[in-house]
């Protein structure tokens, strides 16, 4: 998440092992170097799942501790405090925009979603199916990036209810990230149902594009993997896709079964086409995994936070910047 070019910020574990809870790691760019941020108070191991503020003085963390139990932080813009969750929901991702911050979760196994709405959180209806990303315009335009047993589905909240649109049908269809720029120019991406193929069956990326009147499937440059997340530039367009596992068709010689090589990590959108392109290698260390996408207001750059499989096993975080 980011504020602009010296306001930045990171959240994650550093570590874990199989039977080692991980300690809580936040990081925060300050325009110069990423620099590790304590939190008072806190007192318990685990992880932080997701980040996201609507100004610097207005800033959320969900976490989880070792047992599992849902952390909730808020920073007023000089400090870090932890703050009691909404009750019974364990919560996977905070997501905010429009002036609007909300809650993704789960109750009792069901699908929950929250709104900050002054000093408490209410209750959203929720769509059909499993919500995994959304994108908030204001309290009455809400776009959510799910699936349901038909397929990938994104629904639209007007305020008062849930429109849901199939955006592709077909088992193991799903989307996770769904940047609306206005009405009649919203994106969303995942990953494409698919049965048979090579072994290991990897999933073809899903990347659907909706006009204000219909949604329709966009080619990219890359023939496996899942689209893990969309940025958009300065004016709000889509600009940017990282694709975890990106893989593609190889040389096929005679007699030999056609091969998989790697495909690329993140595909930049000139409002007509893609070009790719490869994430720059690390000595000693493994491509990104889990490839998360920030823009960084009022410039052309943009972040990439993820991780990689480092030495012995281990896991290390991965920041990469364009731009």
């Amino acid at each position: 998440m980011a504020f602009g070019p010296d306001r930045g910020w990171a959240v994650g574990t550093e570590g874990a092992a199989r039977n080692t809870p991980g300690s809580l790691l936040m990081l925060r760019w300050d325009g110069a170097a990423w620099q590790r941020q304590t939190l008072p108070g806190t007192g318990w191991q685990g992880e932080l799942l997701s980040i996201a503020g609507t100004s610097p003085e207005k800033v959320w963390a969900v976490g989880r501790d070792a047992s599992g139990g849902t952390r909730l932080l808020r920073r007023d813009g000089a400090a870090w405090h932890e703050c009691p969750p909404p009750p019974g929901v364990q919560l996977s991702k905070v997501v905010s925009g429009g002036g609007e911050t909300c809650l993704i979760g789960t109750r009792d196994g069901e699908q929950a979603l929250l709104r900050r709405d002054r000093s408490c959180w209410q209750e959203l209806p929720v769509p059909p199916g499993s919500v995994y990303g959304l994108h908030v315009r204001a309290a009455d335009d809400v776009w959510a990036a799910g699936a349901t047993a038909a397929g990938a589905a994104v629904p639209h909240w007007d305020g008062q209810a849930w429109q849901q649109t199939i955006v592709y049908g077909g088992p193991r269809s799903a989307v996770g990230s769904v940047p609306a720029v206005s009405p009649t120019e919203v994106w969303a991406g995942g990953t494409a149902g698919f049965v048979g193929g090579p072994p290991g069956r990897p999933i073809p990326p899903l990347l659907v594009r909706w006009d204000g009147e219909t949604w329709s499937r966009v080619t990219v440059p890359t023939d496996f993997g899942s689209i893990s997340s969309l940025a958009a530039d300065g004016s709000g367009a889509p600009a940017w896709v990282s694709v975890d596992g990106s893989q593609k068709w190889g040389p096929r010689p005679p007699g030999s079964s056609p091969p998989l090589i790697p495909g690329p990590d993140f595909l930049s959108w000139n409002g007509q086409s893609f070009t790719g392109h490869d994430e720059p290698a690390v000595a000693g260390e493994g491509q990104s995994r889990t490839l998360r996408l920030a823009p960084v207001p009022g410039t052309e750059a943009v972040w990439s936070v993820g991780r990689a499989n480092g030495p012995e096993n281990s896991v290390v975080r991965r920041i990469l910047r364009f731009g």
